[in-house]
């Protein structure tokens, strides 16, 4: 029975992390052989589209976020710039005096993000809305890119790309940031082609203004509930890599760590309330989708990992390969250990980014669910310290 559970718990990790990944590619291959997904192209006449950026206290940044906003290749009749600066006690006003075309909307209230963009919603008359972070950069050809994709009238939701700017002598916060978000990108690229993207990101991200719903002021992804909220109705989130959102990684691990386990609470807060939305009578291959890219990876694997190290050690006695397994995990973790003790004293060395990014990853799962649980995760944002652009 110890061997048993021992192999099927190996099988779910790999599936969740890599296998997933392997089945995929297989299945887009052969959705490929039997049907061709149609390309986007542009449209005469482009729509008009609201770009929205949301901040609190980013006076430093906004000045390059407008300016960059600004110069996107997209007719300017049709498209207006919106800053949100709700709660912010900075300089804002005076740095967006600068750009006239720039419209503000603001509120001293500070009710976080959410309820920012709930707001906001009130006042779009586009019919289509984009939302990106004030620490972004976009690249020029990205509204275009995206709106292309709504001549499809089952496209309820177009998602960026995140790229995470990283220097040869990076963190291993940035470093592994940049590495999962690129093999992240991959997994995103194979289930558009298969049938939809697994939610989207708050750094590049865009809707049907019809399709938005007003979400609970306490969500905490926003951007992920919204995106899946549309997908539940049967629209599909299409991933679009051309249209990318530049940003430089977190400042440091302890940076790192909270928004990671930030965002793992609003996981946990996202699958509760998705509970009843996504099924696998209502929608079978976005719930087949939503399981095995999101949900194993938020939920069992961190603990099925600890369980692996405490089994082995019981089975260490069955034989060469559990012995060889045993000593595999047991290094692995010490090249983690010894990652976080290195980039502690500013030494990095690239080869442990991979298994320190890991744990860290899985640790801010568990500890997530603990302040998930507690209901301490606030839904207001805070200025996250990042590397200087």
């Amino acid at each position: 029975m110890l061997e048993v559970l021992f192999w099927m718990s190996i099988v779910v990790v790999w599936y969740a992390f890599l296998g997933y990944g392997v089945i995929l590619i297989l299945l887009v291959k052969l959705k490929g052989i039997f049907t061709r997904n149609p390309s986007a192209s542009f449209p005469e006449n482009w729509p008009e589209v609201s770009l929205v950026i949301p901040c609190f206290n980013e006076a430093d940044v906004i000045r390059i976020k407008a300016e960059n906003s600004l110069a996107l290749d997209y007719p300017s009749s049709n498209y207006k710039v919106i800053f949100i600066t709700d709660g912010s006690t900075d300089n804002f006003r005076e740095v967006l005096a600068e750009f006239p075309q720039v419209e503000i909307l603001h509120e001293d209230r500070r009710a976080g993000k959410t309820a920012a963009e709930n707001r906001a919603m009130t006042q779009i008359k586009s019919p289509f809305v984009v939302f990106t972070d004030a620490n972004t950069l976009l690249n020029k050809m990205a509204l275009k890119n995206i709106v292309r994709h709504f001549s499809f009238e089952k496209v309820g939701c177009v998602s960026g790309e995140k790229r995470v700017l990283m220097e040869s002598a990076e963190s291993a916060s940035a470093a592994g940031e940049g590495m999962y978000w690129k093999y992240e990108s991959f997994l995103k690229k194979l289930d558009s082609s298969l049938y939809s993207a697994v939610g989207a990101a708050g750094e590049l991200v865009a809707f049907r203004s019809t399709l938005y719903q007003t979400l609970p002021e306490d969500t905490i992804l926003d951007d992920f509930m919204q995106s899946m909220l549309i997908a539940s109705k049967g629209y599909k989130i299409v991933y679009e890599p051309e249209a990318y959102a530049m940003e430089t990684g977190s400042d440091s691990i302890p940076e790192e760590l909270k928004r990671k386990i930030r965002i793992s609470a609003g996981g946990w807060q996202s699958m509760k309330r998705l509970f009843f939305q996504i099924t696998p009578f209502s929608q079978p291959l976005l719930f087949f989708q939503y399981l095995s890219h999101r949900v194993l990876r938020w939920t069992i694997t961190p603990f099925l990992l600890i369980f692996i190290f405490i089994l082995n050690l019981f089975l260490w006695t069955q034989g060469w390969v559990y012995q060889l397994l045993l000593i595999g995990q047991i290094l692995f973790y010490l090249a983690a250990g010894l990652g976080y003790f290195l980039e502690n004293r500013k030494v990095r060395i690239k080869v442990l980014f991979v298994p320190y990014y890991f744990c860290l990853m899985n640790y801010a799962v568990v500890a997530g669910l603990i302040r998930f649980l507690k209901g301490s995760q606030k839904s207001t944002w805070e200025k996250a310290k990042r590397k200087q652009h």
